[in-house]
């Protein structure tokens, strides 16, 4: 899958917080460290994906980077 997951810290939760662009600003999840915070974006994602072909709806553009 190519899609992105950011990872950013967060002093308010004092975890890592792991967002998913591409499927709106509620698609979230966070972890105590980088690597959990990574897993379970992965996990989310796989479940995101799973659901939407399960309805039938079409699934995000994935975002991609233009290097010049």
């Amino acid at each position: 899958m190519k899609y992105s997951i950011l990872i950013q810290w967060s002093d308010e939760d004092q975890a890592y917080v792991a967002s998913l662009p591409e499927w709106g600003k509620y698609a979230r999840t966070h972890g105590e460290t980088y690597e959990k915070a990574l897993e379970n974006a992965k996990e989310i994602l796989e479940d995101l994906v799973y659901g939407f072909q399960e309805t039938g709806k079409l699934l995000p553009e994935p975002q991609t980077v233009q290097v010049a």
